[in-house]
């Protein structure tokens, strides 16, 4: 059982935004625990029926007595500072705690927290190292920010001392953890709108590996330039994986593709024959990421047996890829992808694929992202051969950058390909409709509303 002296103190615990993926988890968690919660979310959701049936008493709306009683008050940084109920809590002297601090207060609680960061791959890294541990009967506890089919969910409650999370980078929000083991999967230039340039972005993993204890690991991808230097700046031992880079630990060699585009391929664990693995996810970007996984679980003792069948039995989280079914004879998926790097891995994980031709519809996500990263979304885009573009995504942003999906268009037209603008998701629907053939592929890209796309087409 982990260690929870540091918020025993707390026996009544309510959280405002409870229905969130990563509030949800901790509120079960913490209800594992013993303590006594209850949460508040803005509407009424699968979430919080789930939430109802275990136990929490759940409210749909904020009203400032909610927090009666409470010894503590979680809040996400979604929340406004004039939610009724932090105000209310303030009023009453109840201590108030953002979601990723109170996280990081529960890493502390258990002796092994293996935290996977990076720009892109996170997700899949976090379910494979989950599945791996699953079947070696380890019993994690585990936060992931997607729904797993697997966990029937995106969390799980175990009683063991290792807890694996997925570790965001946005606002250094992960600074407040405290890992045992870190995987880094890469470090790109992503969230401009809070880091401003590459080099903050490289300062913050900087101080990220700093948090390792001597005897933690730290594990990176020695085909990333951001990560071959960090760790000079780590006490925990480094163990490397790559495909190009010779210098590493774990390596992946006579990677072949099948018609999904899904790899196998041999791993060579200091240049010796390791094992033979099959992944059921495409792309050979998924390849790096089952290495970090295979590393990682090497060092905790899953046997390669363990890790081999796990591996193989992933077939990908909720929006990673995901297959939603046929149009006029074509295979349709949807994926999250949302910065140029994800967006071209995606293409030439397609591009694995056995098809006629292809087909995205692309909803950029911020207009701050859109705007920092215009030349290369246009360069990656130019690997389909049919571009639709609609909306901007705004999310937590107001358009002060001036930008819209037509400077998109207009970048890849002066590329010499032709793109579309489309601004509606229900006249994309029915563009594709008109237009798809048997044996293509159509795949709608981007982390906001474009997901609602596939249901509208597939049979």
């Amino acid at each position: 059982m982990p260690n929870i002296d540091n918020i025993k103190k707390y026996k009544k615990i309510h959280m405002i935004g409870i229905g969130g993926v990563s509030m949800s988890g901790i509120a079960e968690i913490l209800l594992n625990w013993g303590f006594t919660v209850s949460g508040s979310d803005r509407t009424d959701s699968e979430i919080l029926n789930t939430l109802k049936n275990a136990g929490i008493k759940t409210f749909v709306g904020h009203n400032a007595e909610n927090v009666l009683g409470a010894d503590c008050v979680v809040y996400t940084a979604a929340i406004s500072k004039d939610n009724p109920e932090l105000v209310h809590a303030k009023e009453l002297g109840i201590p108030v705690i953002e979601r990723s601090d109170f996280l990081g207060e529960l890493t502390r609680c258990y002796k092994n927290t293996i935290a996977i960061s990076g720009t892109h791959g996170k997700t899949t890294t976090t379910s494979l190292v989950s599945l791996c541990f699953l079947e070696a009967l380890k019993d994690p506890s585990i936060q992931v920010g997607a729904i797993i089919k697997e966990l029937n969910g995106n969390y799980r409650v175990g009683n063991s001392e290792n807890f694996i999370i997925e570790a965001c980078e946005y606002v250094e929000s992960f600074l407040k953890f405290s890992p045992r083991s870190e995987i880094i999967l890469n470090i790109d230039n992503d969230h401009l709108d809070y880091y401003k340039n590459m080099e903050n972005v490289k300062k913050a993993f900087i101080k990220y590996v700093k948090l390792l204890p001597e005897d933690g690991h730290l594990i990176i991808n020695a085909d990333d330039n951001n990560c071959i230097d960090l760790p000079i700046y780590s006490k925990a031992p480094a163990i490397k994986y790559g495909i190009e880079n010779e210098d590493v630990d774990f390596s992946a060699k006579n990677i072949s593709f099948n018609e999904d585009g899904c790899p196998e391929f041999d791993v060579y664990k200091y240049n010796e024959f390791y094992e033979h693995i099959k992944l059921s996810i495409p792309g050979k970007h998924n390849v790096l990421n089952a290495l970090a996984c295979i590393a990682l679980c090497d060092l905790y003792g899953i046997s390669k047996e363990n890790i081999k069948v796990a591996l193989s039995k992933f077939k990908g989280a909720d929006r990673r890829f995901e297959f939603k079914g046929m149009l006029n004879g074509a295979k349709v998926y949807d994926d999250y992808g949302h910065h140029p790097t994800e967006v071209l891995a995606t293409a030439k994980a397609l591009k694995n694929k056995h098809f006629n031709e292809s087909w995205v519809v692309f909803q950029p996500h911020t207009y701050s992202r859109t705007y920092n990263h215009l030349d290369a979304f246009a360069q990656a885009l130019l690997n389909f051969d049919n571009i639709i573009v609609t909306d901007i995504y705004a999310a937590r942003e107001n358009n002060t950058y001036n930008i819209s999906s037509k400077d998109l268009v207009d970048a890849i037209v002066k590329l010499g390909k032709d793109a579309k603008y489309i601004s509606s998701l229900e006249d994309c629907a029915s563009y594709l409709k008109e237009n798809v053939k048997e044996n293509d592929i159509v795949l709608t890209l981007g982390a906001g509303t474009v997901t609602q796309i596939g249901p509208m087409i597939v049979k």
